[in-house]
């Protein structure tokens, strides 16, 4: 047995503990976690320090930026913990209840999903989120973190467990694989006896690997191809607001804006508007600028590398914008179906027909009118945090929170029924 594969079953063996916990006894470790972590920050902040070392020179600033620590995140994991904890328990309630003519009475009742495995990238973050989550949702969990992240996510599940050391559920519900190679991977894709659901979060390579080499049961959290639409009706005001924090708050990250569609009746004044607030503003500003990418159409009022062949089909995580121009909401929306990625796209508009075509017809798990899609994150839906963001329709989609990392069951009570 490998090591992986004894990982894998200290946390089936441990999954009790954790399903049969109640309300109060999770929150007691959760709870105990969150100090915990706080309690470990030096540790933590030294692990972290040794993989961006690692890293330097090897990733972009962008990636930098989700892989590094300091005292604020991790008293904002910490507070992460704390609000899950806050959260209503999702496990035992009843969804349903019926009675037959024959008399028997039926409830359809939330129950832990079991042992949740997780195989993310380089985000030390996510080993917290995921772990508070899973336990308040009455699972033990399996993280296999990037190996870029390694050394933060060993520091964070060290300090996870002392706090778990604490209370009644067995810390080894919570397990970080140590083998970070592509096989400790496959392990966990292979592991149909003992994991009931498999997460990957990450970028397109990774979600593919998954989805196509997983006999455990997945949830496919897609890449983010982010599209915003600036209508001819829309407020230039919040146009610039919306597509500046859209794009350049964080980048790295899933819910950024990747493409900028904007209607060519307005794309003469607008687009020289966008490049001064994103380029020579940030510039003066000592930032990063953005690089656009703009179609022939678009590269007529704005600057920036002409758009290739595959610009409009990539998730940049960087400060890199393809440009379009549209001529109506309609092409705006057969843009965003053909090249998106089904994950959070806007309009900002000010016409009320525009908005209502969009949200209709736009089939992604988040729809924004007038706002930035970066919150679509768990903990800006009010989830406390989120274990992915799911684009695909079946069990979850969107940001997963606790229900999302449930199941059920019937429980069928008689007085001696039997089938003619």
């Amino acid at each position: 047995m490998s090591n992986t594969q004894k990982q894998l079953a200290l946390a089936k063996a441990a999954k009790k503990s954790a399903n049969t916990a109640d309300t109060a006894e999770k929150n007691r470790a959760l709870l105990a976690m969150a100090d915990s972590l706080e309690a470990a920050a030096e540790d933590i902040l030294a692990a972290n320090r040794l993989d961006l070392e690692a890293a330097a020179g090897k990733i972009p600033e962008s990636m930098t930026d989700r892989l590094l620590l300091d005292g604020k995140r991790i008293c904002a994991m910490a507070d992460g913990i704390r609000a899950v904890a806050a959260l209503p328990d999702p496990v035992g309630e009843i969804l349903e209840t019926s009675t037959l003519p024959n008399g028997l009475e039926i409830v359809k009742k939330r129950v832990a999903m079991g042992v949740i495995g997780i195989i993310y990238e380089s985000r030390p973050n996510v080993t917290s989120d995921a772990a508070a989550l899973a336990l308040k949702s009455g699972s033990a969990v399996v993280l296999r973190s990037g190996k870029d992240a390694f050394q933060s996510a060993r520091a964070i599940i060290t300090a996870l467990k002392t706090g778990l050391a604490q209370t009644r559920i067995d810390p080894e519900a919570v397990q970080l694989i140590e083998d970070t190679g592509r096989e400790g991977s496959y392990e966990m894709m292979r592991a149909k006896d003992y994991l009931d659901l498999l997460i990957p979060r990450g970028g397109a390579g990774l979600i593919r690997a998954v989805v196509e080499n997983a006999v455990v049961p997945v949830i496919e959290t897609g890449t983010g191809i982010v599209h915003i639409y600036i209508d001819k009706d829309a407020d230039w005001d919040k146009a610039l607001r919306i597509v500046y924090n859209a794009k350049t708050s964080r980048p790295s990250v899933c819910n950024s804006m990747e493409v900028l569609l904007v209607h060519e009746d307005i794309a003469a004044d607008f687009l020289p508007k966008l490049e001064r607030l994103l380029v020579r503003d940030r510039i003066e500003a000592g930032l990063p600028p953005v690089r656009f990418r703009p179609n022939p159409q678009a590269a007529r009022h704005i600057g920036g590398e002409a758009a290739g062949a595959d610009d409009f089909d990539t998730e940049f995580l960087d400060y890199i914008l393809a440009v379009k121009t549209v001529a109506s909401v309609e092409e705006a929306v057969g843009h965003i179906e053909a090249h998106g990625t089904h994950h959070s796209d806007g309009i900002v508009t000010e016409n009320r027909h525009a908005a209502d075509y969009f949200a209709t017809h736009i089939d992604s798990a988040a729809v924004y009118v007038n706002a930035s899609t970066r919150f679509t994150d768990g903990g800006e839906f009010g989830l406390g945090c989120e274990m992915g963001i799911s684009t695909q329709k079946l069990h979850a989609r969107g940001p997963m929170g606790l229900k999302e990392l449930t199941s059920y069951k019937y429980i069928i009570r008689g007085v001696g029924q039997v089938r003619e």
